[in-house]
């Protein structure tokens, strides 16, 4: 296998690549405030017809606030992400084969061999790579042909590196 393709220096590429990645880091902050928001809603329920309401609302309003900023946290993460990654659009590409995913942007460039990958999460834009538990990179489908990204997926599934997000 032997797969090439650029990328164009567009300013929003940045932006989704960075938006991508956080929201897989995030995505923790979302969960627990949902749960936080709930429990001290609940709670501020059930304190209405209690002796105890007072000192339990002092409590469940604070739980509501905080978990509606922490589900809150995350969008405003990728939105700062994506303002300021804008500025960083220069022309790059990949060269991807079967023992490794070779990257550059601009002047820089890195690579990821295959047996250091742990896991492949598919999104609807870019195949998310992990080393480890960590995102390291990602692929953008949408810049490839149909027929590469269609061997790509096959061999990272043959690998058993493809997960469904």
């Amino acid at each position: 296998m032997h797969i090439r393709f650029d990328i164009p220096a567009d300013p929003a590429y940045p932006g989704r690549v960075a938006a991508v990645l956080s929201s897989v880091r995030l995505r923790k902050y979302g969960y627990i405030g949902a749960v936080l928001a709930a429990v001290g809603a609940i709670g501020l329920v059930v304190s209405r017809g209690s002796a105890w309401g007072e000192q339990v609302s002092l409590l469940c309003m604070p739980m509501v606030v905080g978990g509606l900023l922490s589900m809150l946290y995350a969008p405003w993460v990728r939105w700062r992400a994506r303002r300021r990654s804008s500025g960083y659009a220069v022309e790059g590409g990949y060269d991807i084969t079967d023992d490794n995913i070779m990257m550059r942007s601009g002047s820089e460039s890195a690579g990821i061999a295959w047996d250091g990958v742990a896991q492949v999460r598919d999104t609807p834009e870019f195949w998310i790579v992990y080393v480890g538990r960590m995102p390291a990179t990602v692929i953008p489908r949408r810049l490839m042909s149909a027929e590469d990204a269609e061997t790509l997926r096959a061999f990272m599934a043959e690998r058993g590196l493809l997960q469904s997000q």
